[in-house]
C-alpha cells in the first residue's frame, strides 16, 4: 500500500491531519543493541540524503499516561523506522531479526536506505524483498540516481515492483560527476545520465505511471551546497511539481525552525503534500554532535546546556537524549502539523523504544486497534505483501517458527492454496523443493554464544526450558522468540515434558469462541470469532513411542467407546472410525520410518479456523503429511547443521595447545548428544481434536521420564 494511503487510512478520523496535508500484543524481551554495534557506523560514509537509520522493538505495554490520555492529537499519532543494510552476513541476520520483533509495534512503514553501486546497492533489494514478502512489513525503498548506470536503477525499481514494495524514496546522492549545469530543466534521462532527484522521479513515472508513492527529501535548515533558502525550496517545490507525493526531513533539533520552515512550504510555496519529520535519538554525546556536524544542523543551547555537562557518561546521556527528544516530539505534535514520526535509530532499538514510551505512542496504537475493534494481522501467521502470494491463505503448522525457511522453501511456487489446503499430490502442493544453502540462519559464533556447547543430554534440556522461559530468543527449530503470552496457560506442563527428556518444538493451546480482537489469540476481521485444536510438537525417544501410541490409543478407544486396535507396524486396520478419533497423530524419525492413526493420509486437518461475518469459513493453519514428512527433513538437517558446527570447529583446533583441549572436548561431547537426537528420537505431533473438551494431550505424558533408560 503506497504511504500516503496509509496515513489517510491511519488518520480518516483526524480532520486536521486531512486539511493541513491536503489528502482526500505481545510482551517481548527486550534485546540489547550490542550485536549490531558494530554496524552503526557503516552509514556515516553515506550521502547526505540518504543517512540517518532507526528501528524499535515494541516492550511491554506501559499504563496510559493521564496528560495524555485525552488528547486527540496523541492517539493519532503513528510511526516509521528507517533502517540501513548491515556490511556483515550476521549484521543482515540480526537485522532482520530485529525488524521480525518490530513488527508487533505495527509502524505504519519501515524504509531502507540505499548504499550506490555494487554489493550493497544489491543488499537494499534483497532487505526490501525480505521485509515485504517474509515479514509483510510496508517498506520504502531508498534511491539514488546521481553517478549511476539507467541499468541499475532500472532494475532496483523492478525488483522493487516485483516484490510488492510501492514506495520510494527519491535521491539525488552523491553531486554528479563533471556537473557543469545548475539544476537544468532539462529531461536528463534521456541520454542515461541524472543529476537531480526531479529526474529520478520523472524517470519513475514515466517508466511505472502512478503505481508508486514517491517520497522526496526536504531540509529543514539548508543544505551546505546551496545556501540561499528561497532556491534550496524552490528545489523542492520541483520535486513535488515532478510527482513526489510525501517528503521525509532531514534530523533536526531545532522545532521552532521546523515549524517555520512548514509554515513557509504550505503558505508561501503552496506545497500541501504530507511532512514527516526525521527523528534522530541521542545515544551517545560524541555521536550527537558528530551527526549534527556533519548534516550542519542546528543545536539549541537547551540541548548542549542539558547534554554536556555529562558528555562521558553514555548512560546518564541515553536517559537525558530520550527527554529532550520526547518533549521535542511533544512539541510538533501538538503544532497540529505534524502526526506522523519518522525515527533514525542507526539500527539500534533502546533509544527509539524509550521516546516511543514516554510519549504513550505504543500503548495509544494498541488501544486505538482495539477501540475501532480492527486487526490488521488477517491471519494467525504474517501474510507476505509480495503479489505473487496475494491469494495464499493456508499454511503448515510446522513452518509457525520458522517463516524465512518456509518463504524460501515455496518461493517458487505458481499457485499457494487459497480457501482450502487442496488435493496434496497437486503440483503445487506436492514436494516442497529443499534448500541449496545453509537452513541454519545465523554465523558459527552467533550459534555458539546462543547455545554454547551442550556436553550432555541435561546441558541440551536446558536450551528448550530456556527458550520457553524467554531467556534464549531461538532454537535452531524456532527463529522467533516464544510467545510468552499465548502458551502462558500451559508453560509449566511444557517446561515439565522437557525435564522428563521430551524435546517440545511447537504448541498451540485449545480455543474456543475467542473474540477476533483479542489481544492474545485474535486476528482477522472485526466481529469474528477464533477457533483452536490444541497441538504439540516435540521430539522423543524411539523407544517411547510404543508406550505413546498406546496411550494415544487407549485414550482414543475411551472417547469413542470403541475397544479397536491399533497395530504398531503403521499399518490402519479397517475400522472406518480410524479418521475420527479425538486425538490424531504424526510420528516419523530421520529415516523416514511413518505412524500415523489416520487412515485416510491425503487429507488436510484444519487446526486453526475464523468465522467472520459475511464470509466463509477461514482455515488458515492446518496439520498436514507431505508437508510434515518436508518438514522433517528440515528438522533433523537443522540438527545435523548445528552438530557440524562443533566438528568444523575442532578440525581447526590445535589440540596441543591447553587451553584448547577442553574446547576440543566438550565439542566431541556436543556432537554425540546431537547424534543421538538425531539417531535414536522421533518426531511426533499430536491434535486434540476436541476444542471445546477438557485437555488430553499433556496428561498422557503423567507416568513417562525419558531420562530414565
Amino acid at each position: 500500500m503506497k504511504i500516503t494511503d496509509k496515513l489517510l487510512k491511519a488518520h480518516s478520523n483526524d480532520y486536521s491531519f486531512a486539511q493541513t496535508n491536503g489528502i482526500q500484543h505481545l510482551n517481548l524481551n527486550d534485546q540489547t543493541d550490542q550485536t549490531d554495534q558494530n554496524d552503526q557506523n557503516d552509514q556515516n560514509k553515506n550521502s547526505k540524503e540518504s543517512s540517518s537509520s532507526s528501528s524499535s522493538i515494541f516492550s511491554s505495554l506501559i499504563e496510559k499516561s493521564d496528560l495524555y490520555q485525552n488528547n486527540n492529537h496523541y492517539n493519532h499519532t503513528t510511526f516509521s523506522f528507517e533502517f540501513f543494510p548491515p556490511k556483515t552476513s550476521q549484521g543482515v541476520q540480526n537485522l532482520y531479526d530485529r525488524i521480525d520483533r518490530m513488527y508487533n509495534l505495527n509502524p505504519l512503514f519501515i524504509d531502507i536506505t540505499w548504499n550506490a553501486g555494487g554489493k550493497v546497492s544489491k543488499l537494499t533489494n534483497q532487505i526490501v524483498n525480505v521485509t515485504q514478502s517474509i515479514l509483510g512489513l510496508e517498506t520504502c525503498m531508498h534511491l539514488t540516481c546521481t553517478n549511476m548506470s539507467i541499468d541499475l536503477i532500472d532494475n532496483a525499481l523492478l525488483n522493487a515492483y516485483s516484490s510488492g514494495c510501492q514506495n520510494i524514496l527519491a535521491l539525488r546522492g552523491d553531486p554528479p560527476i563533471n556537473d557543469n549545469n545548475n539544476n537544468s530543466d532539462s529531461s536528463a534521462f534521456d541520454n542515461g545520465k541524472f543529476k537531480y532527484a526531479k529526474d529520478l522521479i520523472k524517470y519513475i513515472r514515466s517508466k511505472y505511471g502512478d503505481y508508486f508513492c514517491i517520497g522526496v527529501a526536504g531540509y529543514p535548515e539548508g543544505h551546505p551546497e546551496e545556501s540561499d533558502s528561497a532556491v534550496l525550496l524552490s528545489y523542492l517545490k520541483q520535486k513535488i511539481d515532478a510527482g513526489g507525493d510525501f517528503i521525509i526531513t532531514q534530523m533536526f533539533y531545532d522545532v521552532d525552525n521546523f515549524l517555520n520552515w512548514c509554515n513557509v512550504l504550505k503558505n508561501d510555496w503552496k506545497i500541501s503534500v504530507p511532512i514527516i519529520p526525521g527523528i534522530m535519538p541521542i545515544s551517545t554525546y560524541s555521536s550527537f554532535i558528530r551527526r549534527a556536524t556533519w548534516s550542519h544542523i542546528n543545536i539549541p543551547d537547551s540541548f548542549l546546556s542539558v547534554l554536556k555537562p555529562f558528555k562521558d557518561d553514555d548512560a546518564k546521556i541515553k536517559e537525558l537524549g530520550a527527554e529532550l527528544i520526547t518533549e521535542m516530539c511533544r512539541t510538533l505534535i501538538d503544532s497540529n502539523l505534524v502526526n506522523h514520526l519518522h525515527f533514525y535509530t542507526m539500527n539500534l532499538e533502546s533509544s527509539t523504544i524509550s521516546i516511543l514510551e514516554k510519549l504513550n505512542l505504543l500503548n495509544n496504537f494498541v488501544i486505538n486497534n482495539s477501540d475501532n475493534n480492527e486487526n490488521d494481522d488477517y491471519f494467525p501467521w504474517r501474510k507476505s505483501l509480495n503479489p505473487s502470494r496475494s491469494t495464499e491463505s493456508i499454511r503448515p503448522i510446522f513452518w509457525q517458527n520458522k517463516k524465512f525457511n518456509y518463504f524460501i522453501r515455496t518461493k517458487n511456487w505458481d499457485e499457494f492454496p487459497n480457501g482450502r489446503w487442496g488435493n496434496s499430490n497437486s503440483p503445487a502442493f506436492g514436494e516442497i523443493d529443499l534448500f541449496n544453502g545453509s537452513l541454519l540462519r545465523h554465523s558459527s559464533n552467533k550459534i555458539l554464544k546462543l547455545w554454547d556447547r551442550p556436553t550432555s543430554l541435561n546441558n541440551l534440556i536446558q536450551l528448550f526450558i530456556d527458550y520457553l522461559n524467554g531467556k534464549l530468543s531461538m532454537l535452531p527449530w524456532c527463529d522467533s522468540p516464544i510467545n510468552s503470552l499465548e502458551i502462558s496457560d500451559y508453560l509449566n506442563n511444557l517446561i515439565d515434558l522437557n525435564f522428563k527428556g521430551i524435546l517440545t518444538v511447537n504448541s498451540q493451546p485449545k480455543i474456543n469462541g475467542v473474540k477476533s480482537t483479542s489481544k492474545i489469540h485474535g486476528w482477522g476481521p472485526r466481529n469474528g470469532f477464533i477457533y483452536k485444536k490444541q497441538y504439540l510438537e516435540f521430539f522423543l525417544p524411539k523407544t517411547h513411542l510404543n508406550k505413546l501410541i498406546n496411550k494415544i490409543q487407549t485414550c482414543n478407544d475411551i472417547l469413542n467407546n470403541n475397544n479397536s486396535n491399533y497395530n504398531i507396524s503403521g499399518k490402519n486396520n479397517n475400522n472406518k472410525n480410524d479418521d475420527y478419533n479425538i486425538l490424531s497423530f504424526f510420528a516419523v524419525d530421520n529415516l523416514g520410518t511413518f505412524y500415523s492413526n489416520l487412515k485416510d493420509l491425503s487429507k488436510a486437518n484444519a487446526v486453526t479456523w475464523g468465522i467472520f461475518p459475511n464470509c466463509e469459513v477461514i482455515q488458515p493453519t492446518i496439520v498436514e503429511k507431505v508437508s510434515f514428512l518436508a518438514w522433517k527433513d528440515e528438522a533433523y538437517k537443522l540438527t545435523e547443521e548445528w552438530l557440524l558446527i562443533y566438528k568444523n570447529q575442532n578440525s581447526q583446533i590445535d589440540i596441543n595447545k591447553n587451553e584448547n583441549e577442553k574446547i576440543y572436548e566438550d565439542n566431541l561431547k556436543s556432537q554425540k548428544v546431537l547424534r543421538n537426537l538425531i539417531d535414536n528420537y522421533v518426531l511426533v505431533n499430536i491434535v486434540d481434536n476436541d476444542y471445546v473438551g477438557n485437555e488430553k494431550i499433556f496428561s498422557l505424558f503423567d507416568d513417562f521420564n525419558c531420562l530414565e533408560e
